[in-house]
């Protein structure tokens, strides 16, 4: 596997591709990060790649690992990413 790509190298790449400034870049990737925190709750879609979804989790009975003993842990809410299927099928069989 290879190392992955630093976010000054995505800029970068961006930047060279469409003729812009990195600086406009990145920040095209700033507004769209904070966007994509803001609108989570109601399901963030990035076309392709996947969505941001907040999920609640029920709560339930755990067990601590150094002693054994069982624990009552409480409902919350997470964040969860799920990958677009044309993403996978690109990723998992190598097409572009």
């Amino acid at each position: 596997m290879g190392k992955a790509m630093s976010k000054s190298q995505i800029a970068s790449h961006f930047a060279d591709k469409f003729g812009m400034k990195k600086k406009a870049v990145t920040e095209f990737f700033e507004e769209l990060s904070t966007l994509a925190y803001k609108e989570a709750a109601n399901q963030f879609t990035i076309p392709g790649i996947g969505k941001l979804v907040l999920v609640d989790r029920k709560a339930r009975m755990g067990r601590n690992p150094a002693t054994g003993e069982t624990i009552q842990i409480p409902a919350k809410k997470v964040v969860k990413f799920k990958v677009a299927k044309a993403a996978k099928d690109a990723i998992l069989t190598g097409k572009k």
